[in-house]
């Protein structure tokens, strides 16, 4: 009797630590992180209408179901910024929130693309297209209130 209560004592801070680091342990992602991006197609033809298409697109063709989540808005969507510094999206991303909200109501994920630099690669496309240089917080700020993910 003395004899399991010794092994019972050796044993429970082995099984107490490795069930420990199991519970701990970082659990690999079923797929990596996949989804749609604006760029590779559309690059400064993005719209409000064409991302909502490929949201739906994304769905009804069974991507979701194999693991796509996420819809990545790249250059292109950005306006200017306004007198307090917050950026604004252009006259083809009428309402950022209201896109946001339908892509999530799909079960998908926005994304959204910024440069560090003061204006975005998009530029060399034509137009201004602002980047976050010395409004990386704003910026922040600004994609969690339209509910960029």
């Amino acid at each position: 009797m003395l004899s399991k209560l010794y092994k019972l004592l050796f044993l429970a801070p082995i099984l107490l630590v490795w069930g420990t680091a199991l519970a701990q342990s970082p659990q690999l992602a079923r797929t990596p992180p996949m989804g749609w991006n604006s760029w590779n197609h559309f690059k400064c033809t993005i719209s409000d209408a064409i991302v909502r298409d490929e949201a739906n697109a994304i769905v009804s063709t069974g991507m979701k179901a194999a693991g796509y989540t996420y819809i990545n808005i790249d250059a292109c969507w950005q306006g200017k910024r306004d007198a307090k510094g917050f950026i604004h999206s252009n006259k083809r991303f009428p309402d950022m929130k209201a896109l946001a909200d339908y892509v999530h109501e799909r079960g998908l994920k926005l994304g959204i693309y910024s440069s560090p630099g003061p204006q975005t690669c998009g530029a060399r496309y034509g137009g201004y297209f602002a980047g976050s240089y010395g409004h990386e917080n704003q910026d922040a700020e600004t994609y969690a209130r339209w509910g960029v993910d």
